[in-house]
C-alpha cells in the first residue's frame, strides 16, 4: 500500500474513532434523580437528637445533647416526586445543653431563619438539610470570646443519610458545613468550615402509631 493509501486510511480510522466515541459520550447523559415518596401525607413530624451532635471548627469543638427540629410532609400530590428529591420546610433547629472542648469556655447555639430538609430515595436514601445564609451562630463565652458562623456567605447544603424504621432516623456523618470565626486569642480565626455530627430520630406527631417513610 502507497503511503498517501496509508494515510488516508489512518486518517479515515481516526475520524471513525472520534465518530463512535463522540456519539457514545451524547448516547450516556448523567441518570436522572429516581422517584421519591414521603408518607404520611400532611403529617407533622419532630425531629429529636440521639446522643449528641458535634460542631468542630479547627482545634474548637462544640458539643450538644439537646436538639430538636419539627416540620410536617407536603400534602399530596407534593409528597411525591417522580423525577427527583421531595423537600420539607423545617423550624431551624433548636440546641441546649452544650460543652466545648476548650476548658473554661460556655458555647450558645442560636439558630434562625427558612430551614427546609429534602429526601431522595435511592440506595441509600439521601437527604439534604438546607441552612439559610448565617443560620446558625455559637457563641463562646469565658476564657475564650468567639463568634461561629454558619453558612456565612449563602445558604448552605449539609448532607445526610435517612434509613425507615420505628422511629426513622437522619444521620450526619462528617458533614462539611462553610463557617467564619471571629474573635481573639484561642478562636480558631483560621477555620473557613466546620464538621457536624447527629443523628435524629423523627416521629410522626399527627400520628404516633405511624412512622415517617421514604420510598419509590
Amino acid at each position: 500500500m502507497s503511503r498517501t493509501r496509508t494515510a488516508l486510511a489512518l486518517g479515515m480510522a481516526a475520524a471513525a474513532a472520534l465518530t463512535v466515541a463522540s456519539t457514545a459520550a451524547h448516547a450516556a447523559p448523567s441518570p436522572l434523580a429516581g422517584s421519591t415518596t414521603v408518607t404520611p401525607a400532611g403529617h407533622a413530624f419532630k425531629a429529636s437528637l440521639s446522643g449528641k451532635a458535634t460542631l468542630k471548627a479547627g482545634s474548637v469543638t462544640v458539643t450538644c445533647s439537646v436538639s430538636v427540629s419539627t416540620g410536617s410532609v407536603p400534602a399530596a400530590p407534593g409528597n411525591h416526586n417522580a423525577a427527583g428529591p421531595v423537600s420539607s420546610p423545617i423550624s431551624p433547629p433548636t440546641y441546649s445543653s452544650c460543652t466545648s472542648s476548650m476548658p473554661g469556655v460556655t458555647p450558645t447555639v442560636t439558630t434562625s431563619g427558612a430551614w427546609s430538609v429534602s429526601m431522595q430515595n435511592g440506595s441509600p436514601i439521601t437527604a439534604t438539610m438546607t441552612v439559610p445564609t448565617g443560620g446558625l451562630v455559637v457563641h463562646t463565652t469565658g476564657l475564650a470570646t468567639c463568634t461561629v458562623t454558619a453558612a456565612p456567605s449563602g445558604p448552605a447544603s449539609v448532607p445526610a443519610t435517612w434509613a425507615n424504621g420505628a422511629p426513622s432516623s437522619l444521620t450526619f456523618s462528617g458533614a462539611s458545613v462553610p463557617v467564619t470565626v471571629t474573635g481573639g486569642f484561642g478562636c480558631p480565626t483560621s477555620a473557613t468550615s466546620s464538621t457536624f455530627n447527629a443523628v435524629y430520630l423523627v416521629s410522626d406527631t399527627t400520628d404516633p402509631a405511624q412512622q415517617i417513610t421514604v420510598t419509590p
